[in-house]
């Protein structure tokens, strides 16, 4: 099967090059509609709360949005902050944007880690991983059209079974997981992996294999920063400002967490914009970024699936504050240049 492909769409309008939010979201969703014309196999949405750039925090209405511009492109979320959710409730929004899209839907869920997300919420960040694993396998049960009681720490429900069912059975439910037990959690349920590293998914696979599942039945992803220009030059004024402004605030929220040094976020200092132009490179949660011309890219990316093969790559490409024409410029560019060489290697 060859590579699954598709850009990640976060909706972010920062300070600089903002645009009025309604034409940020008009724009942005034609862009996804365009996606599938020039051939992506999906668009992913992504969610976050209370952060200044409006970085989105409800993707359910975003996704039947796309699914009513679209037809064939499949929406997935990279991923879903479970623990902010009322579980019964997500579970109904889930199939019924299922049911408007024609059975379309990819759910990816994670755990969160920004302390401010947490407590504007009235959650208390201590219990996140506990209510992730109440909630999962409540959330498959829900999906699969089962009736549900259960009474637990976090879940008082009765009869519990959601209409109109969601079309697809089952709904592929992925995990964003980074921990042995997180990873051992995905894999004893037979759910994917929305995943950011190599080691992750090789970890994954060995606990598909402890849970007597075959690892070949179960799709991974990998995350990567992409923009295509026609000279690295122009990618990289296009790309310093916006990448700036991802690593800093990724920085900022590892840090917020507590968590500065872990295996995904690099501790070393954010590189200016202007260093950005000037070097034309950095890394993005442990891989190179790949922005340049069609060639760069697609060399980038056939050797990084060389060295840590996935089914699906989820392409940040829509990038905070980057100039509209450019990013529309560059899913061309990638679907003309890049895109037949990565199906056709894979």
């Amino acid at each position: 099967m060859s590579i699954d492909l598709g850009f990640l769409f976060p909706f972010r309008n920062p300070g600089f090059n903002r645009r009025p939010w309604g034409r940020l979201y008009r724009d942005d969703l034609e862009l996804a509609a365009y996606s599938e014309i020039l051939g992506f196999d999906h668009v992913w949405l992504t969610e976050h709360h209370f952060i200044d750039d409006g970085y989105s925090p409800s993707l359910i209405p975003i996704a039947t949005a796309i699914s009513a511009r679209t037809s064939t492109i499949r929406i997935g979320t990279f991923v879903m902050l479970l623990p902010m959710h009322q579980t019964v409730r997500l579970a109904e929004d889930i199939a019924t944007a299922d049911v408007i899209s024609g059975g379309r839907m990819d759910i990816g869920v994670g755990l969160g880690y920004r302390v401010g997300e947490f407590t504007g919420m009235g959650i208390s960040p201590r219990e996140r991983a506990k209510r992730f694993a109440e909630q999962l396998p409540l959330l498959r049960q829900l999906l699969d059209g089962e009736t549900v009681t259960f009474h637990g720490q976090y879940h008082d429900i009765d009869g519990a079974r959601i209409m109109p069912p969601a079309i697809q059975r089952p709904v592929p439910l992925w995990v964003g997981a980074r921990g042995d037990r997180a990873l051992d959690r995905a894999a004893r349920m037979g759910c994917h992996l929305a995943g950011v590293s190599a080691e992750h998914r090789l970890r994954y696979r060995e606990a598909l294999a402890r849970h007597d599942r075959n690892p070949d039945n179960y799709m991974v992803s990998q995350m990567i920063l992409v923009y295509v220009s026609d000279s690295k030059e122009q990618a990289w004024n296009d790309t310093a400002a916006p990448v700036n402004h991802m690593l800093q605030l990724y920085r900022d929220w590892a840090v917020e967490a507590g968590d500065e040094n872990n295996d995904d976020q690099d501790s070393r200092a954010i590189p200016s914009a202007a260093q950005l132009r000037e070097d034309q490179a950095c890394d993005f949660f442990g891989e190179p970024a790949f922005i340049g011309t069609s060639d760069f890219v697609y060399e980038g990316i056939r050797d990084l699936l060389k060295r840590s093969p996935c089914t699906h790559l989820v392409m940040m490409g829509i990038l905070p504050g980057a100039p509209l024409e450019g990013t529309r410029r560059s899913l061309e560019l990638f679907a003309k240049n890049v895109m037949p060489r990565l199906k056709s290697s894979t």
